[in-house]
């Protein structure tokens, strides 16, 4: 703005040229930062897609493991927590017996219609 000014004090510039110019800049910049941000949510939404892939891929390979040993006390980790959808999503890897399991504690808890559905499914 002092620059403006000054220019104008000058004589170099008109008031109305001066703002018109500034008014440029600003929008200018204004629609660089827009674009900018932009660009950053659209990374930082790939990553955050990437990283749930990569978790869910990890989360998949260390239930099977734990499955393969017999270690933990329940087929599925943390399955309190999930979703219907998730926990549907990994009935395919289990075993015959594992999903009678599921299917009994979840009857005992929860008693969602559209897991106890897949897993008959799945038993059928």
């Amino acid at each position: 703005q002092e620059a403006m000014d000054d220019a104008v004090a000058r004589g170099r510039l008109t008031r109305d040229d001066a703002e018109r110019l500034v008014n440029g800049l600003l929008s200018m910049g204004r629609q660089q930062t827009q674009d900018v941000i932009g660009e950053l949510e659209q990374i930082v939404d790939k990553g955050r897609s990437e990283v749930d892939v990569a978790a869910k891929r990890v989360r998949g390979a260390s239930d099977k493991m734990r499955r393969a040993t017999k270690l933990g006390a329940f087929p599925i980790e943390r399955y309190d927590e999930l979703t219907a959808a998730a926990v549907t999503g990994q009935l395919d890897d289990l075993a015959p017996a594992d999903l009678r399991r599921v299917r009994d504690y979840e009857k005992r808890n929860a008693n969602r219609k559209s897991v106890l559905a897949a897993i008959d499914k799945a038993l059928a």
